[in-house]
């Protein structure tokens, strides 16, 4: 999170209380770390047999090792979720690339240990194109901080709902869920309680509307991301295996994609605003809204308008990507290479990046690499009949299961290890799949399942900022998550199945 940044000092107090929490928890965390080091051990050396997999390679049985010390690694939180992401890219160059020590693969033949995956395309997934579209989308966020144009597209947009409070509420539902569409969930939701704080203070202590308005924040924010690829993790992830040239290559754009989940996500936060309001309706029937400019200046005049230029030229390009025919991945370094140069992002602008949430991404494409390219996907198909399995329980059944597992642990952890192997379970079961929609409803179910997954304060960084306020009981916020994620995954497989089936995505 860069520091300059509106509602930083919110972000930090969150990641304080985290690093607090792991120092009073160091033995508990040691003895995760050990037990996640025995499994890959034990899974690393016993008989290939166990596995029940015909013609298991060592290179294979590996992979298998690293997924599974992912998968317990991501769910016990023993280091943080990117930790581990280095630590599986790590491993894989070490143990299982064409690069790796020759003293582990000296002893086995060359049948036997398999194909060596490319210690090249290992590292390649640090820049992996949808690394790229990150990247870009977070050097947006950092120059429309630098600019102001945050606050100011906050101030324009909340004014026309004027001072009645089930507006008031409606607005900061909308405004958090646009902005998130393009920047930093924790971003957004950091910088609109910050706006928010002085509306808490004005309202009656005993009211249920200070309740209402803490929760659309993380509400806003969980939805808003549905609408853009980049607007979280797990959708970047779903559209790199969709999009993958060597496996499904759906060429699913930017634009495509905001066309349907646009306004689907919109009508959740309308959803959401009414579900808000019968639960914690307001007292007091008016709010003041006062959101202040910094009066700071971070760049010139002709800078500002030089970052509202290249804002709204990327958005277009982005949703018009089929029309103009660069790739979304490519447009994402305009204002890279545009802010740059015009000295609007400096050298510690860029050290300010989220890196970590990029290195998480990458751990993931790292699996799903190891998965193909070691030739153990190909296996799975072979011995795993994913193709008489019902399409209603690998499509509806894998988002529950990601809906279940991203309450509580990272989002972006739960995308990275189920997207790899649903998309190959997907390409084996196709057919099985096309009436409901095929892989794509499979893949982007996923993704929709993990941003629906707001129950606890531990579930996303928004919901825990929100409930930082002291103004949100948890048990508040498990049902406002559980009626939105069950609403939301009901509407989200109805209109992918919808769509799916017409060849709409």
């Amino acid at each position: 999170m860069f520091k300059n940044f509106l509602g930083y000092a919110l972000v930090e107090q969150i990641h304080n209380a985290k690093l607090q929490m792991r120092e009073a928890t160091k033995c508990k965390r040691f003895m995760k770390l050990l037990a996640c080091f025995i499994l890959l051990l034990i899974l690393w050396n016993v008989p290939a047999s166990f596995f029940g997999i015909s013609n298991l390679t060592v290179v294979e049985q590996r992979t298998i090792a690293v997924f599974c010390f992912a998968t317990l690694m991501w769910i016990c939180e023993a280091i943080p979720a990117w930790n581990t992401s280095v630590a599986i890219i790590v491993i894989l160059l070490f143990c299982a690339s064409d690069s790796s020590l020759t003293l582990l693969n000296s002893c086995y033949s060359v049948d036997q240990l398999g194909t060596l995956i490319s210690y090249k395309k290992i590292m390649a997934c640090f820049a992996d194109p949808i690394i790229m579209l990150f990247i870009g989308g977070f050097i947006l966020a950092i120059a429309a901080t630098k600019s102001g144009l945050d606050v100011k597209l906050a101030r324009i947009m909340l004014k026309p709902f004027g001072t009645k409070s089930e507006n008031v509420l409606l607005g900061f539902i909308l405004v958090t869920g646009l902005f998130s569409m393009f920047l930093s969930n924790t971003a957004t939701a950091a910088m609109m309680l910050t706006f928010l704080a002085p509306v808490l203070k004005s309202l009656p202590a005993n009211g249920k509307g200070k309740i209402c308005l803490a929760l659309a924040i993380p509400v806003g924010a969980n939805i808003g991301g549905i609408g853009t690829p980049i607007g979280t993790p797990p959708n970047a992830i779903a559209l790199k295996f969709l999009n993958d040239p060597e496996g499904l290559n759906l060429n699913i754009g930017f634009g495509q994609w905001m066309m349907f989940m646009f306004p689907f996500a919109l009508l959740l936060l309308f959803i959401a605003w009414r579900v808000l309001l019968l639960l914690f309706p307001f007292t007091q029937k008016r709010i003041e809204l006062n959101i202040q400019e910094s009066a700071e200046r971070q760049l010139k005049p002709w800078q500002e308008k030089f970052v509202y230029v290249i804002f709204l030229i990327t958005i277009l390009l982005w949703m018009t990507d089929k029309i103009s025919g660069v790739n979304s991945n490519v447009v994402a370094m305009l204002p890279v290479g545009a802010f740059c140069v015009a000295g609007i992002i400096g050298r510690r602008d860029l050290e300010e990046i989220n890196w970590s949430v990029l290195w998480m991404v990458a751990g993931g494409f790292a699996l799903g690499l190891a998965l193909q390219d070691t030739g153990l996907a190909t296996h799975l198909i072979d011995t795993i009949p994913f193709n008489t399995w019902s399409p209603v329980l690998m499509i509806v059944g894998s988002g529950v299961l990601c809906y279940a597992m991203a309450n509580f642990i990272s989002h972006t952890a739960t995308a990275n290890l189920l997207i790899p192997i649903l998309a190959m379970a997907g390409i084996s079961a196709a057919e099985t799949l096309a009436p409901l929609g095929g892989v794509s409803t499979l893949l982007i179910g996923v993704a929709l399942g993990s941003s629906l997954a707001m129950v606890m304060p531990i579930s996303t960084p928004p919901n825990a900022l929100a409930h930082a306020t002291g103004l949100i009981e948890q048990k508040q916020m498990m049902r406002v998550g559980l009626i939105m994620g069950i609403t939301g995954l009901v509407l989200g497989y109805t209109m992918l199945i919808v769509l799916g089936k017409a060849g709409l995505m």
